[in-house]
């Protein structure tokens, strides 16, 4: 099968030309739309104090997104909230770490992170178990992070302070596309809602993450796409190797061509 459109379930990149997308799409002479499967909206205050739970009672802040980190200042800041400099954030990744600047002093705050996911913090977090943890998150987050800590023996609560709400796709056209790339269990789940009969058939379906990918599975669908992997970390990385695997780009075979015809002269 060969795939000439392919739908990234997201906004498109600032980058432009310049993008992994665009690099991808002049490779391989193919065409890549962007359309968000979903918008996040984060709660008011008003709305937080309902869930009667006491942030400066806290010590420890564990961030599975940059979502989360966004979301959690700009409640805080709503709040009139000043986070003092005493507290500890545990983080999924280092680029979720490494986001945290936006808000804080980097330096001047005590900070772990993981490579993927929060059981690469079991560690760190044995060594902190005085402390007392907060896990914000939205109102599709995972159970994985307070199973972890409640495994752990370890003082924490639990706050919703965004929330995810499908996008209207009944504008898209998805029968023009020969792939989907999808990157959030909330984003399949808007595709199944949008589309209730969606039938996958032939259609090559991407998908970033393990609960992505679980999430995809649990919905009937076919993962043809898997990232990230060994030999392609990014889902850019993820398309390429497969379209190559499909066959080679044109230009790829125009340079073949270009140069068995001069090894033919020689």
């Amino acid at each position: 099968m060969k795939i000439k459109r392919i739908l990234i379930s997201q906004p498109e990149p600032a980058e432009g030309e310049k993008s992994p997308y665009a690099i991808l799409a002049n490779k391989h002479e193919i065409q890549i739309d962007f359309f968000k499967f979903f918008r996040i909206e984060g709660i008011t205050p008003q709305e937080f104090r309902k869930q009667k739970v006491n942030i400066l009672e806290h010590t420890a802040i564990v961030f599975n997104s940059r979502h989360a980190v966004d979301h959690f200042f700009q409640l805080a800041k709503g709040l009139r909230i000043e986070i003092p400099e005493t507290m500890k954030y545990f983080c999924n990744s280092e680029s979720t770490a490494l986001y945290l600047q936006k808000y804080i002093q980097f330096r001047k705050r005590k900070i772990s992170f993981g490579k993927t996911t929060i059981n690469d913090l079991v560690d760190v977090l044995k060594k902190n178990k005085n402390e007392k943890f907060l896990i914000p998150g939205s109102d599709l987050s995972s159970a994985d992070v307070p199973r972890v800590i409640e495994e752990l023996g370890i003082s924490y609560s639990k706050i919703m302070i965004y929330s995810t709400v499908n996008a209207d796709l009944q504008k898209i056209n998805l029968s023009q596309y020969d792939m989907l790339v999808l990157f959030s269990p909330q984003g399949i789940k808007s595709l199944m809602q949008n589309f209730p009969e969606y039938q996958q058939g032939e259609v090559v379906i991407g998908c970033f993450g393990a609960a992505t990918q679980k999430a995809a599975l649990e919905s009937g669908l076919r993962v043809d796409v898997p990232a990230p992997t060994a030999t392609a970390p990014s889902m850019t990385g993820a398309i390429d190797d497969y379209l190559c695997s499909l066959n080679p780009s044109p230009k790829k075979k125009a340079a073949s061509s270009k140069k068995k015809t001069t090894d033919t002269k020689s």
